[in-house]
């Protein structure tokens, strides 16, 4: 069943992908103010989102493991982590191109840049975390704690550009009904159309990491029965 998810959302995802590149690239305008730069925005806001995704799942599945210690949850949990924090990582990395072009800077200690970082360090922590402790309920227990308590980063970092009105744009995107936004409508339907994409592809990547750590709990298993034989 994994292998199926995996296979078709990866299948979906690059199709996704390579019809909204057409439309990103030949179709959509250049920004008024910002020219050709502000595509970047398709695959610098839509791996935010994912990202987001992938850690409230994970905080999600780590209370769950916290009520029923089922493995299934651990596993998903470390899997999402991983592939929000590779999102998040390229979330901050676009920032910092369309800064270094539009600021004439690589990075600045703006509240939103810097709580991201701060928040992709924390996620980072969790996995150091996790091979820092040998036992396996130890690790899925105390890693499960730091995933909740993580998310209060995750939100923290989504409303630092509202409550801090420092370098980083306000938002830009329509989210209520009868709000106009402060950017083209079909350059933010292209962005949710992008982030359409980057979820089929962040499935994808969550199911190859469990069937990855399901292999590695296997082989960890095995060795341990070696290790109390021997």
């Amino acid at each position: 069943m994994r292998d199926k998810l995996i296979y078709g959302a990866g299948i979906f995802a690059a199709l996704y992908f390579v019809r909204n590149l057409y439309v990103i690239l030949l179709q959509l305008p250049d920004e008024a103010l910002q020219g050709a730069v502000y595509r970047i925005f398709f695959f610098h806001l839509p791996p935010y989102f994912a990202a987001v995704a992938c850690f409230f799942g994970a905080a999600i599945a780590s209370g769950l493991y916290l009520k029923t210690k089922q493995w299934k949850y651990d596993v998903f949990a470390v899997s999402a982590t991983e592939v929000g924090l590779a999102l998040a990582a390229m979330n901050l990395v676009t920032g910092m191109i369309w800064g270094r072009q539009q600021w004439g800077i690589w990075w600045t200690w703006d509240a939103r840049l810097t709580s991201a970082l701060i928040t992709w360090l924390i996620y980072l922590g969790y996995l150091m975390l996790r091979e820092g402790i040998k036992d396996p309920s130890e690790r899925a227990k105390n890693s499960a704690v730091l995933s909740i308590f993580a998310l209060f980063a995750v939100y923290f970092t989504y409303k630092a550009n509202v409550w801090y009105r420092t370098q980083h744009p306000g938002p830009v995107l329509t989210i209520r009904t009868g709000d106009a936004g402060t950017i083209d409508p079909a350059m933010q339907a292209m962005i949710y159309h992008n982030l359409g994409a980057f979820l089929l592809l962040t499935v994808a990547l969550v199911a190859v990491r469990m069937n990855l750590e399901d292999s590695q709990r296997a082989v960890e298993s095995l060795r341990r029965r070696a290790h109390a034989i021997a």
